[in-house]
């Protein structure tokens, strides 16, 4: 299963993405991960990334494309990959395709109230990069610390309603041309996200089987 999770701030792609990556172990791979880590690594591309991001600026499509194809080239991700934050241009939507097709580009759509209601009250692990929010499912056990780990909860600073409006507005200023690409190629499936975990996910798990996208059965049974 090779699917693209997108969607708004706040429509909770980064949510079921961790839930499928738990249920089918199946990477879930985010662009800023993999950034992260080639620096880490202090490969000549991960260098290059971080001289662009230290300055507040995109990286150029090319040596973004170069990163996640490297990535994509791993051992882990025979079985499938689930990529979150790319691509994040038209440039990198085409290159992607030419590197590994994806069998499916998931939209998830929220409006941008319920987009609003939810990022203020949504909690992060700075440990494991698990995400809770205070209001919705998930919630934390304890609103303080992540249930796996214990480590106090955390709140992004991009996270006030006025900030998210404005990211809500940019994301579909930005991604409508990539959406439309996928729709043109009859790869995208978009989910109304309004309903809570409980309910998104049984139906999107329906419709990744009933497009012959999801073909593994769970590692995990309990989620």
């Amino acid at each position: 299963m090779k699917i693209i999770m997108m969607g708004a701030p706040g429509a909770g792609k980064g949510t079921y993405a961790q839930y499928l990556r738990d249920k089918y172990c199946i990477p879930h791979i985010g662009t800023g991960d993999i950034f992260r880590e080639e620096v880490r690594k202090g490969t000549q591309l991960g260098l290059i990334a971080k001289q662009y991001m230290d300055r507040g600026e995109l990286v150029p499509d090319d040596i973004v494309i170069e990163i996640v194809k490297r990535r994509l080239q791993e051992k882990d991700v025979e079985k499938g990959f689930i990529l979150d934050g790319f691509p994040r241009t038209l440039n990198q939507a085409k290159a992607l395709e030419e590197v590994v097709p994806v069998d499916a580009v998931v939209h998830v759509v929220v409006s941008e109230e319920v987009a609003v209601r939810r990022l203020s009250g949504r909690v992060i692990c700075p440990v494991c990069g698990r995400v809770y929010n205070i209001y919705y499912e998930p919630k934390p056990k304890n609103d303080e610390v992540c249930d796996c780990d214990g480590s106090k909860l955390v709140r992004r600073r991009d996270d006030e309603p006025e900030i998210v409006r404005n990211r809500y507005r940019v994301f579909y200023q930005t991604f409508t041309p990539i959406i439309e690409y996928y729709k043109e190629r009859r790869k995208l499936i978009e989910i109304n996200g309004e309903g809570g975990i409980s309910f998104v996910m049984p139906l999107l798990e329906k419709l990744l089987r009933e497009n012959g996208i999801l073909k593994l059965s769970p590692c995990r049974e309990n989620l």
